[in-house]
Parts: structure tokens; sequence; C-alpha cells
């Protein structure tokens, strides 16, 4: 399955940018913190990706910066910017231009999934010997991956964002795509109240980003939980 590559649709942790709910409820820098911790989870199981690997990350701004994130993990991939709009036609348009550059079977993640394990990711390529595409839905309705064998039908009109969109999109794939697989529900990290779910799932991860991931979640919710306790004896 070397023909298989894996896309790292992400964007630069930065400061105010990004994890917005979860800045809400922790504060911009530690927010900052937990996207540069999943963010690093990302790139781990891109290192330990068997095939291409391409980083597309939010602007062409952003180009340098992945280079570098790539040079630091050691990776040889392909970087690749988005374009500008909502995220289905960011998604259209870099399937298109990978596929112009003869990419067949493509594997879309974000940087928020850090409970993708390789089980996940072998079920995946072997889906794609069957099926035009695999998805992995998310527990609160979106998706943590997406991945085909042949373009995508127009993304653009999908509700991005909300918890209906896993549902519309496997509709969209199933109506324009000859066959599509659903796989298990996957788990990503958008509000504080998935930390304590995360914390499940890492418990036992022995890879050392997840660990690292692992560590500062914990310390975290044990944060918010001296905070609340002090909000209710007040």
């Amino acid at each position: 399955m070397m023909d298989v590559a894996l896309v790292l649709v992400h964007k630069k942790p930065q400061l105010g940018i990004g994890k917005q709910r979860l800045a809400a409820r922790l504060g911009e820098n530690q927010a900052l913190q937990v996207a540069q911790a999943l963010l690093n989870c990302a790139m781990e199981d891109a290192v330990a990706w068997p095939g291409p690997v391409v980083l597309a990350p939010a602007s062409d701004q952003d180009y340098d910066w992945a280079q570098q994130q790539a040079m630091q993990f050691r990776l040889p991939c392909r970087v690749i910017p988005q374009i500008s709009g909502n995220l289905g036609q960011r998604l259209n348009a870099l399937d298109l231009a990978l596929r112009r550059q003869d990419a067949t079977r493509l594997v879309y993640i974000g940087s928020d999934a850090p409970g993708l394990s390789e089980a996940d990711y072998a079920a995946v390529r072997s889906s794609l010997q069957q099926t035009d595409a695999v998805l992995m839905p998310a527990v609160d309705g979106g998706v943590v991956l997406m991945a085909s064998r042949c373009a995508w039908p127009d993304l653009s009109m999908l509700p991005w964002s909300t918890n209906c969109l896993g549902a519309e999109l496997a509709a969209r794939c199933r109506a324009e795509m000859r066959s599509v697989s659903v796989l298990d529900v996957g788990y990503d990290i958008d509000e504080p109240d998935d930390f304590f779910q995360l914390l499940c799932l890492l418990e036992t991860d022995r890879r050392p980003s997840r660990r690292a991931l692992y560590a500062l979640i914990r310390k975290l919710t044990s944060d918010m939980s001296i905070s609340l306790d002090r909000n209710q004896n007040a």
C-alpha cells in the first residue's frame, strides 16, 4: 500500500487562531499548548506512515513553517498550502492538485484526532482496496478522517463545523461515488469536555507525542477541577 498518501490538513498553532472553544475556557496560552501538542501527534502519525506524506498548511504564508516542521520531525514529504475558502473548497482544490500530480489513493486527516491508531490507519488502507471513499465519523457528528481513491464530489456546500457534517458528507459520497465505507466512530478534540474521553483513549498509548499530550491534558484537567472547586466554595 505504498501508493496510499497521507495528507495532513492543518493550521499553524498561534495565539488567537484556531481552537477558540478551548481558548474560551482555558485561555489562549493553554489553548496554544494543546494545539501544538495535537499537531505533534499528527506529525507522529505522518512519520510512521508507510507511504508518501503531504503537509497542507492553511496558507502560502505557512509554507516555510511547514517545511521547518518536516525537517524537525525528519519527515520526507511534499508541502502544498491550501487555498482560501471554506473547508470544502480547500479540500476539493487540494485533492485536484494532488491528483494532477498522479496521486491516486489519498487519506486526509486533521491535527485534532490523537485517538487515531495504526489499527485505524490499517483499516483505512484495507478499505481503499475495495471502495472509492472511506469515512471515519466523529462522536460529535463531524468527521475524523476521510479517504478516497477518486476525486471527491463538490464539498463546498456541506455544513462544515456542525454536528450534521458526517451524515451529510456520507450521503453526498453515496450519491455521487460508486462505493463508500464507514468505519467505527472516532474522536476529535474541540472543547475541554473532550479531555476526559481523551485521557481514557491515551492512558496506555506509548507513542511519545501521545504521552506528552496525555501529561498536558492531565495537568489542564486537574487545574480545571481546582478552579471549579474554588468557584463552588466561594
